[in-house]
C-alpha cells in the first residue's frame, strides 16, 4: 500500500500524529517564552552579524535559511526517533511479523471494519471460498456442517462422543493468519500401523480443545486466538447427527460417507434425529450478517444438510442479509449427476421451503477438452450456468471465471474472493471511508493471497 495507507480514513492513527504534531509545537513556543528576549535577541543579532560577513550586507535571509534547515533536520529527527521506538516495541512484541508497523495497522483496521459476511457450508468447498474471505473482511463467520461420519472425524466422533472435527479443522487453518509451517503440521495425517494411524493431528488438536475447554464450542474460541484465525468457526449443532438419503432406486442409505460411496440419485435428504436445536452462535451469526454465503461443496451433504436444522433454515429464511448461492463448476456422482446451475438452485430453495436467494454465482469459465476426458471417466462433467432459466425464479446470475489454475477443476480462491468482494462494492457494504481506499486495499490484499497461492502450489 505504501504512503497510500496513511490517508485512510478509519485507521485512527492521523488524529494522533496530529496531536503529537500539536504538542511538540507547544513545547517549542513555550521554550522560546522560557528563553528571556535578551537570550533571543543575542542569537538574532549574532545571525545577522554571520549575514553581514557572508554577503557584506545585513538581511533576514540566513536568519530564515537557518531556521528552515532546522525544521527540517528536527523533523526529520522526530520520525527518525519514532520510527525506531516503535519498531523496537514491535520486534519486542512480535518478532514473527514481517509486515510493517503501518501495514499491520492498516490492515487490521480494514479489515475489522469490513462487512459481517457468514458462510454456511462445509467440505474442502467452504474451506476454499474462506482461504479468500479472510483477505476481504475479519468479520466471517463459517457456518459448518457436522453430518461427516468417515474418516479419523467419524472415529473420534464414536469413541468421544465429539461431534466431527474434519470440517471444522480445515475451515479454521483456511482463515488462521499462521505461518505455513503450523498448517502443515495441523494438517498431518499419522501413517502405519498404529492406532493413530489415519488421525489428522488437527483433529486430535480440536478434541483436545474441546475437552479442556469444556465442549467444541469453546475449544473452537481457544483455538481460534491461538491460530490468530480473521473470524470465527461455529458448528451448525452440537448434537450428533446422522444424514441418511431416500434414493431414487427406493433404497435408504445411512451415513455421509455412506450416501457419497452409494453412487446413487438422492431422492430425498434427512437428518436423524430431525429436530436437533442449532447453536445460538450460528443464528445469531446469520441474522446479523450483511451477506449471507452458501456453497460452495457438495449439494447435498455439505450445503442442504444445514439446512435440515430447522433453526437454521428458519434463520436463513428470515434473514435480512443479501443471500448468495456459489454454484459448483462440475457435478458430483451420486448427489447432482446431470444436474446444471438451474437443478441446484431449485433443489437448494425447496430444502428452504420457499425461493429466497438474491444472488448466484456460476462459472463461466471453459474447461479444456482434455480435462473434460478426465473428469468423465469419473463421472462428472461441468456444470452449465443456466442463466436464463434461474433468472427467470426472481434470482440474479453472477457470471464469473471461478476455475483455479491448476490440473483439477475446482474453484480458486482469489477468483472466489474477487467474484464476492465485487458484490460487496456493487452493494456498498465495505466498511467506512471512501471506495478510492477500499479498492486498493483490496488490490494490495489480493496480490498477497496471489502470492500466497503462488507459493503453497
Amino acid at each position: 500500500m505504501g504512503w497510500i495507507s496513511w490517508l485512510c480514513p478509519g485507521i485512527q492513527l492521523k488524529r494522533w500524529l496530529l496531536l503529537f504534531t500539536v504538542g511538540i509545537i507547544v513545547c517549542a513556543f513555550s521554550l522560546a517564552l522560557l528563553f528571556n528576549s535578551q537570550v533571543m535577541g543575542m542569537a538574532e543579532e549574532l545571525l545577522f552579524r554571520l549575514s553581514y560577513l557572508a554577503t557584506g550586507k545585513y538581511g533576514n535571509g540566513v536568519t530564515i535559511a537557518i531556521g528552515l534547515a532546522g525544521m527540517i533536520l528536527g523533523i526529520g529527527i522526530i520520525i527518525y526517533a519514532v520510527r525506531r521506538i516503535v519498531r523496537s516495541v514491535v520486534e519486542a512484541v512480535s518478532p514473527e511479523s514481517s509486515d510493517s508497523l503501518m501495514e499491520t495497522i492498516f490492515t487490521s483496521r480494514k479489515l475489522s471494519s469490513g462487512p459481517a459476511i457468514t458462510v454456511i457450508g462445509g467440505g474442502t468447498g467452504l474451506s476454499t471460498l474462506l482461504r479468500g474471505m479472510k483477505f476481504i473482511t475479519g468479520n466471517c463467520t463459517a457456518v459448518v456442517s457436522v453430518g461427516d461420519d468417515g474418516g479419523s472425524s467419524g472415529r473420534l466422533r464414536h469413541e468421544l462422543g465429539i461431534i466431527p472435527p474434519g470440517d471444522l479443522r480445515k475451515c479454521m487453518i483456511a482463515m488462521a493468519d499462521s505461518e505455513p509451517l503450523m498448517e502443515r503440521v495441523l494438517q498431518y495425517r499419522f501413517e502405519g500401523e498404529s492406532y493413530l494411524s489415519g488421525h489428522s493431528l488437527g483433529n486430535l488438536f480440536l478434541a483436545a480443545m474441546a475437552e479442556t475447554e469444556g465442549g467444541m464450542e469453546e475449544g473452537l474460541e481457544a483455538a481460534s486466538q491461538i491460530l490468530k484465525m480473521r473470524g470465527r468457526v461455529i458448528p451448525t449443532t452440537l448434537h450428533n447427527i446422522q444424514l441418511a438419503a431416500d434414493m431414487t432406486d427406493g433404497t435408504f442409505v445411512m451415513g455421509q460417507a455412506e450416501i457419497a460411496q452409494a453412487h446413487k440419485t438422492v431422492r430425498r435428504l434427512h437428518m436423524i434425529p430431525d429436530n436437533v436445536p442449532a447453536t445460538k452462535s450460528a443464528v445469531d451469526a446469520i441474522m446479523q450478517a450483511d451477506i449471507l454465503v452458501l456453497g460452495p461443496g457438495s449439494l447435498y451433504t455439505s450445503v442442504i444438510c444445514n439446512l435440515l436444522v430447522p433453526e437454521i433454515r428458519e434463520a436463513v429464511v428470515k434473514s435480512k442479509a443479501i443471500k448468495v448461492y456459489i454454484c459448483n463448476v462440475m457435478t458430483q456422482p451420486g448427489e447432482t449427476d446431470g444436474f446444471g446451475a438451474f437443478e441446484h438452485v431449485e433443489t437448494l430453495t425447496g430444502y428452504a421451503g420457499q425461493s429466497f436467494l438474491d444472488y448466484v454465482i456460476v462459472n463461466s469459465e471453459a474447461v479444456s477438452e482434455e480435462q473434460k476426458a478426465l473428469y468423465k471417466i469419473k463421472g462428472q462433467e461441468p456444470i452449465s450456468p443456466d442463466v436464463d432459466k434461474i433468472e427467470q425464479m426472481g434470482i440474479k446470475v453472477i457470471q464469473a471465471k471461478l476455475i483455479s489454475k491448476s490440473d483439477m477443476v475446482r474453484h480458486d480462491p482469489q477468483k472466489l474472493a474477487q467474484a464476492i468482494m465485487s458484490l460487496t462494492y456493487r452493494l456498498r457494504l465495505f466498511g467506512r471511508g471512501f471506495v478510492f481506499f477500499d479498492y486498493f486495499f483490496m488490490r494490495h490484499n489480493m496480490r498477497r493471497l496471489s502470492k500466497k497461492l503462488g507459493k503453497e502450489s
